[in-house]
């Protein structure tokens, strides 16, 4: 449980990075971006799934597709439900739908919970109601504002619950089905990179890009195998619920790149920036609470090894 914690909370923080990063990526678009995104983090996922001893994984789907054929349309759905969201991640900030987009990652939780209650049959603790009930509060009251939700919103917090869920259904739900979700896509990637426009000719003319290039595939193939590796480990309402502090950082990177929170979004974030907190300070009283357990274990240890020796 620990170790997926740690892996969504580094996923979150590498996002919120790499959403602020986009502005190094200058005069790249977001198809050329994205092109250049598949393209430089499948190597840093390959040379980490060689490290950690998981490229075998890749080979168990590569057989997978011979023995049941129905695998690879399965793989190339997942690639473009994956893939998809990706290029959306880049396209929303640098487009100016930086809030539209993280309004689909504060509505994302809400359904992976609601996925967990109903198909997982997984409970929520007292905590953990709190802050699904100010969430609902948060996006409900952003939905009520501008009296509808955005396509980017709506296809955020519908598609990725659909991708966790028809993984663990198809059992590839480890970094090896990813890395044949963002195999299968470089095609399109070379196709966006080199024939709809000449990137390389802009990275030739701004040789910063080469480095920032090179960072956005790091912080990608970081912040991506630790989401998925987190989904994994984590049961889908804790998984969902984690990823609230991913929205947090992204509309605190939106606002950093210039775009404004007016003052009706107010009462949007703040109940969900209290719905984190509930969930921080339930963090916290669990450690405190195994902290003390861990404490009385070990004074009865030692109050029976006493009575051992004066018996």
């Amino acid at each position: 449980m620990y170790k997926g914690v740690a892996l969504s909370v580094l996923a979150s923080v590498t996002f919120g990075v790499l959403y602020f990063y986009t502005f190094f990526l200058k005069p790249l678009d977001s198809e050329q971006t994205f092109a250049w995104r598949m393209l430089s983090t499948l190597p840093f996922l390959t040379a980490f799934m060689w490290w950690s001893g998981d490229l075998k994984l890749i080979s168990e789907l590569f057989k997978r597709i011979f023995k049941q054929p129905w695998m690879f349309a399965w793989l190339l759905f997942s690639s473009v439900l994956c893939t998809t969201q990706l290029w959306l991640f880049l396209w929303g900030p640098m487009n100016g739908r930086g809030l539209q987009v993280s309004l689909g990652y504060f509505l994302l939780p809400l359904v992976m919970v609601l996925v967990g209650c109903i198909l997982y049959k997984e409970k929520l603790s007292r905590w953990q109601m709190a802050a699904v009930a100010l969430a609902v509060l948060g996006v409900g009251h952003e939905i009520w504002r501008i009296g509808s939700m955005a396509w980017e919103t709506v296809y955020i917090a519908l598609a990725y619950p659909l991708y966790f869920f028809l993984r663990r259904v198809c059992k590839t739900d480890h970094l090896g089905g990813f890395w044949w979700d963002l195999f299968l896509i470089l095609p399109v990637a070379f196709y966006l990179g080199f024939v709809h426009s000449d990137s390389l000719a802009l990275i030739q003319q701004f040789s910063h890009l080469i480095l920032a290039v090179i960072g956005l595939g790091f912080l990608s193939a970081m912040g991506l195998g630790s989401y998925i590796l987190a989904s994994r480990y984590l049961p889908f309402v804790i998984f969902g619920l984690l990823s609230y502090l991913e929205p947090v950082l992204l509309a605190g990177a939106s606002v950093a790149m210039g775009e404004r929170i007016e003052a009706g979004e107010w009462f949007t974030y703040i109940p969900i920036w209290f719905a984190v907190l509930l969930l921080i300070i339930e963090g916290v009283l669990h450690l405190y609470k195994q902290q003390q357990n861990k404490k009385q274990l070990e004074r009865n240890i030692e109050h029976f090894e006493k009575q051992q020796h004066s018996d």
